[in-house]
């Protein structure tokens, strides 16, 4: 199957249904058919062509899926950029993909033109009235264009999508999917989380380049409608539930922890809500235990990761009312193989930790120009190494123990520590750092650094958190940088994150 055919078959089965709301607005899956057939087309009489990279820089709203059809249907690799992060940050990612068109929200248009300026040939197209010299108003342009389908061929292996994620390293790595891959992300979550209908509808709040968006394909597939919010805040969105009347959700546990602590979460209308499908980073056990007591038996955890969305393992509902299980990540899903091996890939005794390898049709294709890469992390069998690190059950039920890659999910976004690092390094009087994870009862980790420096020197935490936000995105920048005599070190002079970040979680795990 492919992911493309999947827009069109659910195009023309639902047609007169809605299909995507936001606020006042919505479209009905026929416009967006219409829509997303248009702008292809102007991508295409501006000379875009299959295979070609093309950056989007768009918020939630109410073009955003259409924009990602029209990629679908114009054969073109959509490069989506986190809004979030920094200029220099989404300049270097168009210029590793080569992408020379970007595709930006007319609010963005102030950063779009600091992109073109940083990345050479960049062309802009924005999703509305724009004064930039010689951008494209891809809304303007839509409405003079076929709505026709432009039917480009494309097949199961041809690249649809290449999304960022880091390193262990802290070096950014491209994540590749397929046509085909993409139809089998649908397919995973219609068979282990979710089985909409026509009546269904799915709420998004977190930004639609990420997991939330992935549910946009099997909901179209079933005649399930997208009610997407700009942003996320407590009273707003559970104010979307009731509005919209959403059977599901999906959140990352900083938010539902967020909708707890402002007694939103409580006060709530909530008679229309089926499902709570919650991932992408550890949720607290006092919290499961609270949306439990509050909400009944309607929570759904999945375990997955960028190079293999959505499901890896599954936590559903019946598996959340028993104790025991509320620490674990769930069963692997019903399409993945999964296993725990040792370094050599020799696989582990059940109750002995190992790292956790997949293997399943919804993995990616590889790392985009990163041949050796992609041979580190992909076996020649296929199996994907997540770098993560847990342990079975004698019922087969997985819990994760570590991550091998140190990485810290703070509010639901990766922080790699050595990225961090290496900005903190630049501080003149740095002459050390290290980067971990604290606890925080709001995003679960807080970003947090340890340094040393020269000799009689002196640094502010001020101004290192300052150097960070210039070169960093927000939620990359420390919660709190400390100034330490040492960095402790292993034998062979690698930093012990460890040993820094085990006592700041004493008695919180």
């Amino acid at each position: 199957m492919l992911a493309v055919e999947i827009v069109r078959r659910g195009a023309a089965r639902y047609g007169p249904r809605p299909a995507v709301c936001f606020g006042e607005r919505s479209l009905t899956f026929a416009e967006v058919d219409v829509a997303s057939n248009r702008m292809a087309n102007v991508l295409i009489g501006l000379g875009v062509r299959r295979f070609d990279r093309v950056g989007l820089l768009i918020d939630n709203g109410l073009w955003a899926i259409p924009v990602d059809f029209a990629c679908l249907k114009s054969g073109v690799v959509r490069v989506p950029l986190n809004t979030r992060l920094s200029a220099e940050e989404q300049a270097r990612m168009l210029t590793a993909t080569g992408a020379r068109t970007l595709v930006h929200g007319a609010e963005l248009e102030e950063r779009a033109e600091e992109l073109a300026g940083r990345v050479d040939g960049l062309r802009l197209v924005s999703l509305g009235a724009t004064t930039a010299v010689e951008a494209v108003d891809l809304l303007d342009r839509m409405r003079g264009a076929s709505p026709r389908d432009p039917m480009i061929a494309v097949a199961a292996s041809d690249p649809l999508l290449v999304l960022y994620t880091s390193g262990t390293t802290g070096a950014l790595k491209a994540v590749e999917h397929s046509q085909g891959s993409f139809a089998a992300i649908a397919a995973n979550i219609l068979a282990n989380l979710v089985s909409p209908d026509p009546g269904s509808v799915m709420l998004h709040a977190a930004s639609l380049i990420h997991a939330s968006g992935t549910f946009v394909l099997p909901y179209w597939a079933r005649g399930g409608c997208a009610a997407v919010l700009r942003g996320f805040d407590p009273d707003g969105y559970l104010d979307g539930v009731s509005r919209y009347r959403a059977t599901e959700i999906n959140l990352v546990p900083t938010m539902l922890g967020m909708l707890v602590a402002s007694g939103a979460a409580e006060r709530a209308d909530l008679s229309s809500l089926r499902t709570v499908i919650y991932g992408a980073s550890p949720m607290p056990r006092p919290l499961i235990e609270q949306l439990l007591e509050m909400w009944g038996p309607r929570l759904v955890q999945y375990y997955g990761q960028t190079e293999a969305p959505l499901c890896i393992t599954v936590l559903d509902r019946h598996d959340h009312l028993d104790p025991a299980l509320r620490g674990s990540c769930g069963h692997p899903a019903i399409d993945a193989e999964v296993a725990l091996t040792s370094e050599d890939g020799t696989a582990v005794a059940t109750g002995e930790v190992g790292e956790v390898r997949v293997r399943a049709p919804f993995q990616m294709r590889g790392y985009a120009e990163a041949p050796e890469l992609t041979a580190e992390t992909v076996s020649g069998d296929g199996w994907v190494r997540t770098r993560d690190l847990a342990r079975f059950d004698d019922r087969g039920y997985l819990t994760l123990v570590d991550r091998t890659s140190d990485m810290i999910i703070t509010g639901g976004y990766n922080v790699y520590p050595r990225e961090v690092e290496e900005v903190l390094l630049l501080h003149p009087q740095v002459t050390g750092a290290a980067v971990v994870g604290a606890p925080d009862d709001t995003w679960v980790e807080a970003v947090t650094g340890f340094v040393t420096v020269r000799p009689g020197a002196s640094v502010t935490e001020a101004e290192l958190r300052e150097l960070v936000r210039g070169r960093l995105a927000g939620y990359k920048v420390p919660k709190h940088v400390h100034v330490v005599d040492a960095i402790p070190l292993s034998p062979v002079g690698k930093v012990l994150r460890r040993a820094l970040r085990d006592p700041l979680w004493v008695g919180m795990r």
